[in-house]
């Protein structure tokens, strides 16, 4: 996590206040210019975006296969097309989030995958709820509550990961 680039945004429900850490004050600043939104629930819509925009065929090493309209291709067809991309992604993540809690130098990652809010409990519509999935919920279903231990042995880490692209499938 680079300090110097690293800004505070909120919404309308969340009140803002100045963050300090390790003596680094961060910025607070209205609009990061597009949307962030995490979570599985929104990941068709990226890859539809992507796709679009043209910026998966390079990085996938495999041709992403473009849908239009007036091709008439049915759904179940584009979920054949689409799942080699659907299983890397869930790949990348498990091999990702083993990497960040392996790292013995000190950056934030590990920090910002277990970050919980002051309060406990992140807002939704302006009322306190409980919180919603996290990114770290599916690969805690696979691996456990104590899936940062499991994750330090590569080899358990690894026999996991098939478990895991087949549950994320699954539910994506």
């Amino acid at each position: 996590m680079n300090m110097s680039k690293t800004n505070i945004i909120s919404n309308a429900y969340v009140p803002l206040h100045p963050e300090i850490v390790e003596s680094t004050a961060f910025e607070i600043v209205g609009d990061l210019g597009h949307t962030i939104q995490l979570g599985r629930s929104n990941f068709k819509k990226k890859v539809n975006r992507r796709i679009q925009l043209g910026s998966l065929s390079g990085r996938w090493r495999e041709p992403v296969p473009g849908v239009s309209l007036r091709g008439q291709i049915r759904n179940v067809e584009i979920r054949r097309r689409t799942t080699g991309i659907a299983q890397r992604v869930a790949k990348l993540k498990w091999q990702w989030a083993g990497h960040i809690v392996r790292r013995r130098d000190g950056r934030w990652g590990l920090k910002v995958l277990e970050w919980q809010p002051r309060t406990g409990k992140r807002s939704v519509g302006g009322r306190l709820v409980s919180p919603t999935t996290r990114w770290t919920d599916d690969i805690r279903r696979v691996a456990g509550s104590r899936w940062i231990q499991a994750a330090q042995n590569r080899g358990i880490w690894n026999s996991l990961q098939k478990t895991y692209v087949q549950q994320w499938m699954s539910i994506g």
